[in-house]
């Protein structure tokens, strides 16, 4: 649900619906001749100072290990940073007046912090963020879309002849009905041949009436439709593997090609900025921040390409930035940002832009998780460029490969540049093919222009 006053969400955003239900435990005793009356109150924080009321509990009577029956329903954005402050008060009047009542603490955390881990608990602090003294707060998600699909399998015999020369083509048309009538929801591409082959054992017949031949006498009907199957299965989402268990691990590989422009000069996207700042940081920075609440340890292997590196001066096209070839983890965002500001002056930006040796970097590790017996790990690629590539027909076929493994890619582009190759390896517009015509299973590439999409990160 959304706050009054906070920005709406965004059509193209992915959203599901997420549950949350709460519970403390060794809560503060306010009241003197009784015990605390508990309620939660829940704010979200999009961006800025402002925290806004989403929606509560109900209050419980006497009771310091407080179980709310009421669940919090939250649109959950993969993308965005969902801040949340769970507050718990005593509450002491009729209408629950928060002026009126006692704090007892409060926690903060991301929304997808609680749906990574499916139970988060964390002490009660302060306003100020100093221990509150006492209690615990338990936060756990449930996923509320639902993902369940019908699956048909029909057939039809002894339909009316349409055409004059031959057969009719027949096909079925499903509709659903909603407030304002029924509306078209599927047509399928029922051939004839698919309705000879029908067998003579069937679940359900239905008879197909024509309404135009319905008061004619001696009518029956115009055929029988037959449905030889049908069952309910589910669409496993995003959330149902992260609930369930799936490690997500990103790997983050910059760009370090001399098309970025002088690291010493102002208008460089690489350039080295005494307050710290350039569009590589803040790309970095944004990303992270969104992805960091999914990868259980937080420990980020970070690369860079395109660059020539110490001591040889060689060009590399997947070097880590920390210059620990045995060690290329970074921890966390800020491991992240302190490994490139140190390897920035180290390197000498030069080229070609080469994506498929970072691609087949991380295959490596998908096509190693694919043997287990259980979908436990996921991996990640965030590419961070200005655009311009140079081995396309090699990057062309190390997407195709990866799209047989448990990984996806995302391309953030920074800069100004023309991005058509990139929104071409995004494949929003068709099935990309490799060079020689091989298809791609999935699409597994997701490209976002940083500068268009600045408060916006991706979607897998």
């Amino acid at each position: 649900m959304a706050a009054v006053g906070a920005p709406p969400p965004r059509a193209s955003d992915c959203v599901t619906k997420v549950a949350l239900t709460i519970s403390c435990d060794n809560l503060l005793d306010m009241d003197a001749f009784s015990k605390s009356d508990p309620m939660c109150v829940l704010r979200m924080n999009t961006s800025g100072p402002h925290w806004y009321e989403i929606c509560r509990t109900e209050k419980i009577q006497n009771c310091l290990n407080p179980r709310f029956s009421k669940s919090l329903v939250l649109d959950y954005y993969f993308e965005v940073v969902q801040k949340l402050r769970f507050e718990v008060y005593d509450i002491d009047t009729e209408n629950c007046s928060l002026e009126e009542a006692d704090f007892l603490g409060q926690m903060e955390c991301t929304l997808g912090q609680i749906v990574s881990s499916s139970k988060l608990t964390k002490p009660l602090v302060r306003r100020d963020r100093t221990p509150a003294g006492s209690g615990t707060i338990t936060i756990c998600a449930e996923e509320q879309t639902d993902n369940r699909v019908v699956a048909f399998e029909a057939a039809a015999r002894k339909l009316d002849k349409k055409d004059f020369f031959g057969k009719s083509d027949p096909f079925l048309e499903f509709y659903k009905q909603t407030e304002t009538g029924w509306q078209l929801a599927h047509r399928t591409e029922t051939t004839l041949s698919q309705i000879q082959q029908a067998t003579q054992s069937y679940a359900a017949e239905f008879e197909c009436i024509n309404s135009k031949k319905g008061k004619k006498k001696g009518y029956k009907n115009s055929g029988v439709i037959i449905i030889k199957q049908c069952k309910t299965v589910k669409e496993y989402t995003f959330l149902d593997y992260i609930m369930g268990g799936c490690q997500i691990n990103f790997t983050i590989a910059i760009d370090f090609t001399g098309s970025n422009g002088d690291p010493k000069s102002p208008r460089s996207l690489h350039y080295i900025n005494p307050q710290g700042y350039n569009e590589y940081l803040a790309a970095i920075w944004a990303v992270g921040n969104v992805i960091q609440d999914y990868d259980s340890d937080k420990m980020f292997p970070a690369f860079g390409f395109g660059a020539q590196i110490p001591p040889t001066w060689q060009v590399s096209h997947e070097f880590p930035i920390n210059f620990n070839a045995a060690n290329p983890f970074c921890a966390g965002v800020e491991g992240v940002v302190l490994a490139y500001q140190q390897c920035l002056p180290q390197v000498k930006l030069y080229g070609p832009t080469n994506f498929a040796p970072i691609i087949n970097h991380v295959a490596h590790f998908g096509r190693q998780a694919l043997q287990q017996q259980t979908a436990s790990q996921y991996f990640v690629l965030l590419i961070i460029t200005d655009g311009v590539i140079t081995d396309m027909d090699q990057t062309r076929s190390a997407i195709v490969n990866a799209s047989r493994l448990p990984m996806s890619i995302i391309i953030v582009g920074v800069g100004g540049a023309n991005f058509e190759a990139m929104e071409f390896l995004d494949g929003d517009d068709g099935t990309l093919r490799s060079a020689t015509g091989e298809a791609a299973l999935r699409d597994i590439v997701q490209f976002v222009p940083f500068r268009q999409f600045t408060n916006v990160s991706c979607c897998l």
